[in-house]
C-alpha cells in the first residue's frame, strides 16, 4: 500500500522550530512529509534541517516551480493526502482566508482540492483580535480544522492563547484527519483529470500510524449509587457528560471503547460498547471485565463510601426517635487499582479529579498517590457549574507538568484528550 502523505508548510514566528520535531514524529509515524517553507518560516528554521528529517527536498520558491511546462506548483498541491500548516502565523491565516496567492505556500493552498489542517501560533492580542477571530471563522466554513492554539506562557513575555499546539497533539491530530479520510483521501473540489476511480483502501489494526486504530480503551462515566435501603442511595451530581464525550472522542479516532457508565439519562455513544451498573463495586467489576485495555480513562464520580449493611426494608421513620446511624465502609479504589503495576495494567491510565479548592496541589498529589500516568483535574464548586453542566475548565497533571486549558464545551475537552491519548500511544508509552 502506498504511504500516506502530507504536504507541511512552515510559516513564520518562533513557533516554526516546533515544526522540527512535528516531521520527525510524523516519519516516525510512517507519514511522508513533503515541507514547504515559507520566507517567514525560513528566519527560525532552515531548509536543510527540514531536508534532513523528511528526507525529501524542501520547496521554497514559486517560481522555480511554474517554470516547469507541467505547472509542478499545481501537481505539488494536489500530491498529499492532507496539507498541514504548522505553525500557522496570524498573516497566512489572512491570506488564506482573503484568496491570496502572493507566494508558493498561498499559491498552493489556493490551488488545492485537498483537506487542510492548520495549527495556528501567535501572539494572544493577535488570536484574539476581531480579524483573526473572522478569518478562522471563514477558513471553517470552507472545511478547514484547527488544532489549538494551547494556553501558556510566550516568547514575547505575555500568557494566554496562542501558543502553537504540541507536536504530539499536531500529530495526533493529522493522524486522525488521514485515518478519517474516505478511501484515504479527502478532496473539496473536482477530481484530477485521469485519476483512478478505485479509492484506495484504509488501512486496519495499525495503531501507530492510524490515531487510535486497534487500540482498546475504557471509560468510566457517571456518578455511582450506593445503597442504604431498598429506596434510599448516596449519590452525587454528576452527569456523566464529560465521561460520554470521552468514549464518544475515542471512537471517533477508531478505538473499540467500552463505557462503563453508572445511573445516567444519556443516551448510549454510537460505536461504543456501553455497560451499565449501579455501585462502585459492579463498575470496577465491569472494568476489570473489559481489560485489557492500552488506555483506560477514569472519568466517573465514584462513590468514595457505602454503608456497611443495606438494610433488606425501607427504614421507617418514628416519631419521636433519633434518626438511624449509619456506619460507612471505603468503597474500592477504581483507579488505583487499574494503575496498579502489572500485566494487566493499561498502557495509559487517566484519572479525574474533581475538587472545590486547591486544584493543582491536590492533582498532583492524587496522581502520585493513585500511581496513574495522567490526572484531569477540574473544579466543581458550585460557583463553575462544570459538574452536571455543558461546560469544563480542566487542568492536565502529567509527570512532565500540568498544562491549563481554558473553559470550552465538554465535547472539546473530550476531543482534545483523545488528541492526546492517541499521540501518547503513537509514541509507544512504555508500561511502568
Amino acid at each position: 500500500m502506498t504511504a500516506r502523505r502530507v504536504l507541511l508548510i512552515v510559516s513564520g514566528g518562533i513557533a516554526a522550530y516546533k515544526s522540527l520535531e512535528l516531521v520527525r514524529l510524523l516519519s516516525k509515524a510512517g507519514v511522508g512529509v513533503t515541507c514547504v517553507l515559507t520566507e517567514g518560516g525560513a528566519r527560525f528554521v532552515t531548509a536543510l534541517s527540514l531536508q534532513a528529517l523528511s528526507g525529501e527536498r524542501v520547496h521554497t520558491d514559486l517560481w522555480s516551480l511554474t517554470e516547469e511546462s507541467e505547472m509542478g506548483h499545481i501537481e505539488l498541491s494536489r500530491s498529499a493526502d492532507l496539507v498541514v500548516v504548522a505553525p500557522a502565523s496570524a498573516d497566512i491565516l489572512a491570506r488564506m482566508a482573503a484568496g491570496l496567492a502572493s507566494d508558493l505556500a498561498t499559491t498552493l493552498l489556493l490551488a488545492t482540492d485537498t483537506k487542510v489542517l492548520v495549527a495556528p501560533a501567535m501572539n494572544v492580542r493577535m488570536w484574539t483580535h476581531p480579524a483573526t477571530v473572522g478569518n478562522l471563522a471563514v477558513l471553517a466554513a470552507r472545511g478547514v480544522v484547527a488544532v489549538g492554539p494551547d494556553e501558556g506562557a510566550m516568547a514575547c513575555n505575555e500568557y494566554g492563547p496562542g501558543r502553537l499546539a504540541e507536536p504530539p497533539a499536531i500529530l495526533a491530530a493529522i493522524l486522525a484527519q488521514l485515518d478519517a479520510l474516505p478511501g484515504g483521501r479527502a478532496r473539496t473540489g473536482p477530481a484530477r483529470r485521469g485519476e483512478a476511480a478505485a479509492e484506495r483502501a484504509p488501512a486496519q489494526g495499525d495503531p501507530d500510524g492510524h490515531g487510535l486504530a486497534g487500540r482498546r480503551a475504557l471509560v468510566t462515566a457517571g456518578p455511582t449509587h450506593e445503597a442504604i435501603d431498598p429506596v434510599r442511595y448516596f449519590a452525587n451530581r454528576s452527569s456523566g457528560r464529560q465521561g460520554y464525550a470521552i468514549a464518544s472522542a475515542l471512537a471517533a479516532l477508531g478505538a473499540r471503547v467500552t463505557l462503563v457508565s453508572g445511573p445516567t439519562s444519556l443516551p448510549d455513544p454510537p460505536g461504543v460498547a456501553v455497560r451499565r451498573v449501579e455501585s462502585a463495586r459492579e463498575m470496577l467489576a465491569a472494568c476489570e471485565a473489559a481489560l485489557p485495555a492500552d488506555v483506560a480513562v477514569c472519568a466517573a464520580a465514584v462513590g468514595d463510601w457505602r454503608v456497611a449493611d443495606v438494610a433488606t426494608h425501607k427504614m421507617k421513620k418514628t416519631a419521636g426517635a433519633a434518626p438511624p446511624t449509619l456506619a460507612l465502609v471505603a468503597n474500592p479504589d477504581i483507579l488505583a487499582t487499574l494503575a496498579r503495576p502489572g500485566e494487566a495494567r493499561p498502557r495509559l491510565v487517566v484519572g479525574f479529579a474533581a475538587e472545590t479548592q486547591d486544584l493543582e496541589r491536590s492533582a498532583l498529589a492524587k496522581r502520585v498517590r493513585k500511581g496513574c500516568d495522567w490526572i484531569v483535574a477540574n473544579d466543581v464548586g458550585a460557583h463553575t457549574g462544570t459538574m452536571g453542566g455543558e461546560s469544563n475548565a480542566v487542568l492536565l497533571v502529567t509527570a512532565q507538568g500540568t498544562e491549563s486549558w481554558e473553559r470550552m464545551p465538554k465535547r472539546e475537552v473530550a476531543r482534545r484528550l483523545a488528541l492526546r491519548i492517541a499521540a501518547a500511544l503513537a509514541a509507544a508509552l512504555p508500561r511502568r
